[in-house]
């Protein structure tokens, strides 16, 4: 499938439109979830309620995500004056059956991904210093569905040192998140399909 991008702007009506209904990267570690299953099922329903209903799920936004939306543009300016790089902003990407909301463009092969942490958990990343691990579905996703090379996430909070991490495309776990997300879609498709089907009278063979 082709690459589409949406240029409108994130958390508005057009852009929940754009995502309503499909598998997008920042999910896609819901998608993988080992255990029972509870919080992938969860997700599977959340998207065919959006399918059957037309309407977008209203999930909650804690304080730290909307404190994380208004660093978002302090920690891009500091990325470019590090970087020198030129961040192109846009909505969304949707690529098939799936989707991914990239906090900047940069070039024509690379993405950026922008986290928050308070200093304390600022610091632990830094002593860490290795690209941490619960991001990496979300990244390589977004490395996928947008067809690019690499993406530098990067973890701000003011007067911290900024956090960089480059990621590179990763096509054996790329492959692996694609089967995954396509068995995802068929048993959310199946579900769609039940749930239309409920409460109308089973069909006779002739």
């Amino acid at each position: 499938m082709a690459v589409e991008i949406f240029n409108c702007e994130q958390g508005t009506p057009e852009w929940h439109e754009a995502r309503r209904g499909i598998a997008t990267a920042s999910n896609f570690s819901k998608i993988l979830a080992k255990g029972e299953g509870k919080v992938r099922a969860t997700y599977m329903r959340t998207l065919a309620g959006e399918i059957i209903t037309g309407a977008v799920h209203e999930g909650f936004k804690s304080s730290s995500m909307e404190r994380g939306n208004v660093m978002e543009a302090e920690a891009r300016r500091f990325y470019a004056l590090m970087t020198d790089e030129d961040p192109k902003q846009v909505g969304f990407v949707r690529n098939g059956k799936t989707g991914y909301s990239p906090d900047s463009l940069i070039g024509d092969v690379g993405l950026l991904e922008i986290k928050t942490q308070q200093p304390d958990l600022l610091i632990e990343t830094l002593d860490r210093d290795t690209f941490p691990s619960s991001h990496v579905a979300q990244c390589q996703g977004g490395l996928w569905v947008a067809e690019r090379e690499w993406i530098d996430l990067v973890v701000y909070w003011p007067k911290m040192p900024l956090f960089r991490k480059r990621l590179y495309r990763d096509d054996a776990y790329i492959a692996s998140l694609a089967r995954a997300v396509d068995i995802f879609n068929v048993e959310l498709h199946e579900t769609v399909e039940r749930i239309r089907r409920y409460g109308q009278p089973a069909k006779v063979a002739a």
